[in-house]
């Protein structure tokens, strides 16, 4: 079988001066790359790079693959970003691995989603939107800060860009302690990220991120707890902390935490994941309080990097290795089509 992957590469060349520094943070290296590839390899198959936007829209046309691997999370600045590739496989009636361009385009934007599973009787932490202002923001805060006071929200609080993946804008400087701090974070996120920022309670406790695997059901890959090295009662999963893992949190999977709370994790984790319509691998990140999961997000386009992570961590936790893995995922996406690995 012909296998094209798409994909988008970290720049090597520097960034313009007036982009945040995790502007691609999101992009995979190509070590990345080649690991999904001789995986595939292994199983016989040959591999065809399509890159992301113009070059894999060429490479699709000029030489014709039989499926589509699919981790290419889109450039720039919108909520739509991660569906372009299942869309445009939709389009030339190409199989390909993931879920299709309306689940990426609900999970990717956050306060959608989270109001998407809490209408359907999910937790979630309570919060509002802050709408991204139509120019540049030089203001004092006096407006938006009024508008957070007046919802009652319980400090602390967390920001968050709206539509934005690998904790790109989640900074430590993002949980929010007190009123007068939403002056100095809000201008900045708007500023870099472009677009509106979700301002939630921030739920102390555990940590806990749920890999789902399959298709109709899904069923669970495995829970893993994310421990701060150090001790922190406000630990956020900051993108400081994720570009720093090995010395600042230890990964615990399987999640040692009591089966009433595991129990609830996975059936939480399993809800969201048939309520967004996720396919074929999906890592769902919740934060445990009272034995309460609260749901964060869900990604059905998880990062496969194969040492760092997190979905490559769990699976390694649960005994699965990285071409166990990629190579599941390949499966359950060709058994989703009907289709044979042998073709």
């Amino acid at each position: 079988m012909k296998i094209g992957i798409a994909y988008d590469l970290k720049p090597k060349t520097s960034m313009d001066a007036d982009l945040p520094d995790d502007w691609h943070e999101e992009f995979d290296s190509p070590v990345t790359i080649e690991a999904i590839s001789e995986t595939l390899r292994q199983r016989g198959h040959t591999i065809v790079l399509l890159g992301n936007g113009r070059e894999l829209l060429e490479n699709l046309l000029q030489n014709p693959v039989d499926f589509v691997f699919n981790i290419a999370e889109g450039n720039g600045v919108s909520r739509t970003r991660e569906a372009r590739v299942p869309a445009i496989c939709e389009m030339l009636e190409i199989p390909h691995s993931g879920s299709d361009p309306l689940t990426l385009s609900l999970a990717l934007e956050k306060n959608w989603c989270r109001q998407w599973v809490e209408q359907k009787g999910i937790t979630v932490p309570k919060g509002i939107v802050l709408p991204v202002p139509e120019k540049a923001y030089d203001g004092d805060g006096a407006e938006f800060i009024g508008l957070v006071m007046e919802s009652e929200l319980s400090f602390p609080l967390i920001a968050k860009p709206v539509f934005e993946g690998s904790s790109k804008g989640i900074r430590n400087r993002c949980l929010i302690q007190e009123p007068n701090q939403l002056a100095e974070v809000i201008p900045y996120l708007w500023n870099n990220y472009k677009q509106d920022i979700l301002l939630e309670e921030f739920i102390e406790g555990d940590e806990v991120t749920v890999g789902i695997i399959g298709n109709s059901p899904g069923r669970i890959l495995g829970c893993m707890r994310i421990i701060p090295l150090k001790s922190n009662s406000n630990f956020v999963y900051s993108l400081e902390v994720k570009r720093d893992w090995q010395e600042q949190v230890k990964y615990e999977c399987p999640a040692r935490l009591s089966g009433e709370i595991l129990d609830a994790l996975e059936s939480v984790a399993l809800e969201v994941f048939d309520l967004l319509g996720c396919r074929d691998i999906t890592r769902i990140d919740f934060r445990i309080r009272n034995g309460i999961p609260y749901f964060l997000e869900a990604n059905p386009l998880p990062g496969v990097n194969p040492e760092s992570s997190d979905l490559v961590i769990l699976a390694k936790g649960m005994g699965i290795s990285y071409q166990e893995l990629i190579g599941t995922i390949f499966l359950e996406a060709l058994q989703r089509y009907g289709i044979s690995e042998t073709i």
